[in-house]
């Protein structure tokens, strides 16, 4: 048996259907995605609540299919909801880092998902240096803040350190100019 019948092919299920997410996308949403976590799991110590990296699947409707998402961020704070490989709760936050492959779903079916499952907040992450920030008011995800990255000091519209809260955590800061740190 070789190495590659062991890995697990990364794949979402949505209404049925299977979305292959190989190959893995580039260097730069995990890097992305590793500087928002981080911020997070500090954030998170001493909290029943758990951040998960791309590795927990999201039955978002698990008393109706088997459909599931595969968040490239997601915080959960059920830990009762936690079976094997899956989160069969509500996420109180969820991330996504955009890549060429996923952006339209991620902008369009996930966020409906996301918005109907009732995730209280949702961020969409472009990897060159916006954040689109919503929250879940009376069931629909209201844009809160959109943020595009400007690190160049000289530059009159500069905000790397503009701080972000996450709404259900606020004791959870970051700066716009961390979560894209690295990347240059």
């Amino acid at each position: 048996m070789g190495l590659a019948e062991f890995e697990r092919k990364k794949d979402e299920k949505i209404d049925g259907v299977i979305y292959d997410m190989s190959p893995s996308p580039n260097f730069i949403h995990g890097i992305i995605n590793n500087n928002i976590n981080t911020i997070i799991k500090y954030g998170l110590k001493n909290s029943l609540c758990l951040v998960f990296m791309e590795n927990l699947d999201f039955k978002y409707h698990p008393d109706l299919n088997d459909d599931y998402l595969c968040p490239d961020l997601m915080v959960v704070c059920d830990r009762k909801q936690l079976k094997g490989g899956a989160y069969y709760g509500v996420p109180k936050f969820i991330a996504e880092i955009l890549s060429p492959s996923t952006a339209k779903r991620d902008k369009t079916q996930k966020k409906d998902i996301y918005e109907q499952a009732g995730v209280e907040e949702y961020w969409i992450v472009s990897p060159q240096g916006s954040v689109e920030i919503y929250y879940l008011e009376n069931g629909r995800y209201i844009l809160e803040q959109n943020y595009m990255l400007q690190s160049d000091k000289e530059e009159e519209d500069y905000n790397a350190e503009q701080e972000i809260v996450l709404k259900s955590f606020p004791h959870i800061k970051m700066r716009l100019g961390d979560i894209f740190d690295g990347v240059e």
